[in-house]
């Protein structure tokens, strides 16, 4: 080769290497992504397509407590029904009165001591106690702490987040890998060629169900990252700088810390309570200081109009309003207010007041849990989930068909594609603005850069070198 030649080559192979480099990245990344995400998101989306269909299910759990009252004997007073749901958990004290759908149904009556609570069901007549279970102990309270916790409270929602976050970069890289190269029609792009044989049966049933659904998956982890631990602590300290955040937030911020509310909720609610109450016999059966006024505030709270269910909560502090919060699923209906002791209502906070961020939430949580369009948005979300249990267990049959012998790494690549860095950086974005990923990518760049200087033999098995 002369040297007039050289610099006529030389600009030719040095991208084509440097798109390589980049290339090799997104595969091993996308690879990586995938090992670790699979076992999560099947889990999630068993629990998830569980968890969107809470409505029906506790429908039917609790069937048998609905309709119970009938005949013309009187219906008993809210403080009658308090009091009968308070001596059933000796030492608890009222948290909540949940007000019935119609009156013929069993009054749901939540009490607790410390961050422990207890739903009640009472007879709307007879003050009998028709059922009790803790509140965490509940079916679907279960499940939602499965899908978003692993029932390990932090430890397992820092894992489910990270998990979460590496399924974002799994499906970004998914869709950048598919970006069609010279492909000759709509065929594996659009829709999966079926009869062509088994490789390229998975292939495209992975690659094409990937597109399709990859818009919603990434809406759903969106919208969930709210609930997790780290990043939920990171939105709301942002939100604190900003100057943006609410005086409570009406998703959950995770167990630890929906406990320890329950704990300086019931606290203050015993502080409230008098010595005149404590005389008059009331050791046992903690109510309000006058627990007359729960008849008030139910009665002003039943003629709000708020979406069930409605929950009336007793002060926390001297001379502190009664709380009257809708916990509608659909969370755009939910509407809360404050009421005197005398039944008096002081104000009435509307869904559509709350700031532009707290809305944004609600309406991403109550699309995130199948509720703001009712069966239609479950089922749009379920095909979104089945979407995810596909891909899955498509990347396993391709793994395991495609994997050589003997090794773990990415399968061997093809023809590179230009602009790999972009994606590279569209990551490292991703890694500022979830810092629990952002440890972990860090965590697994260092991982590899060591095992690369001290086990260089694994290069081979892990994929490191290009087929």
């Amino acid at each position: 080769m002369t040297a007039e030649m050289r610099p006529e080559i030389r600009p030719e192979i040095r991208p084509e290497i440097r798109r390589e480099r980049w290339y090799r990245a997104v595969w091993r990344w996308h690879f990586y992504a995938g090992l670790f995400c699979v076992p999560f998101v099947l889990w999630l989306s068993v629990t998830g397509g569980l968890y969107l269909f809470k409505p029906q299910i506790e429908q039917a759990l609790y069937a048998p407590y609905r309709n119970v009252a009938s005949g013309p004997a009187p219906r008993l007073s809210p403080d009658r029904i308090a009091a009968q749901a308070v001596a059933a958990v000796p030492g608890s004290m009222l948290h909540k009165y949940v007000l019935p759908r119609s009156a013929t149904d069993a009054v749901e009556v939540l009490v607790g001591k410390g961050a422990g609570e207890m739903r009640v069901w009472v007879h709307p007549q007879t003050g009998a106690v028709l059922y009790k279970v803790p509140e965490e102990s509940r079916f679907m309270r279960v499940v939602f702490r499965l899908h978003g916790e692993l029932l390990s409270g932090d430890y397992g929602s820092a894992l489910v987040e990270t998990a979460a976050c590496w399924t974002v970069v799994m499906l970004l890289t998914g869709l950048f890998l598919w970006w069609p190269r010279g492909a000759s029609g709509l065929a594996g792009v659009l829709y999966p060629r079926l009869f062509r044989g088994r490789t390229l049966f998975w292939r495209d049933i992975h690659a094409v169900t990937g597109l399709w659904i990859s818009l919603g998956a990434l809406f759903l982890i969106a919208t969930g990252l709210p609930w997790a631990n780290a990043w939920g602590d990171y939105f709301r300290q942002v939100r604190i700088v900003t100057g943006t955040a609410a005086d409570r937030q009406d998703w959950s911020a995770g167990s630890s810390a929906e406990a320890q509310q329950r704990m300086m909720a019931d606290a203050g609610m015993r502080a409230m309570m008098s010595e005149h109450a404590e005389h008059h016999g009331m050791t046992m059966s903690h109510l309000p200081a006058n627990p007359a006024a729960l008849d008030a505030v139910v009665a002003r709270a039943g003629g709000l109009g708020f979406a069930h269910p409605v929950e009336v909560s007793p002060p926390t502090a001297p001379d502190g309003p009664w709380q009257v919060r809708s916990q509608a699923e659909n969370r755009p209906m939910r509407d809360s207010a404050e009421v005197t002791n005398d039944g008096t209502l002081i104000g009435i906070e509307r869904f559509s007041q709350r700031h532009w961020i707290d809305r944004a939430v609600g309406y991403g949580v109550a699309i995130h849990e199948g509720e703001w369009r009712g069966l239609a948005n479950q089922l749009v979300n379920l095909a979104v989930l089945l979407g995810l249990v596909t891909l899955c267990l498509s990347s396993v049959v391709l793994w395991w068909r495609r994997k050589p012998q003997a090794m773990l790494g990415a399968p061997a690549t093809f023809a590179p594609l230009r602009h790999s860095w972009a994606l590279v950086a569209l990551v490292l974005l991703m890694a500022m603005l979830m810092p629990l990923f952002g440890l972990s990518l860090g965590l697994a760049v260092l991982a590899e850069w060591s095992l690369k200087r001290l086990a260089p033999r694994l290069g081979p098995w892990m994929g490191w070198r290009t087929a």
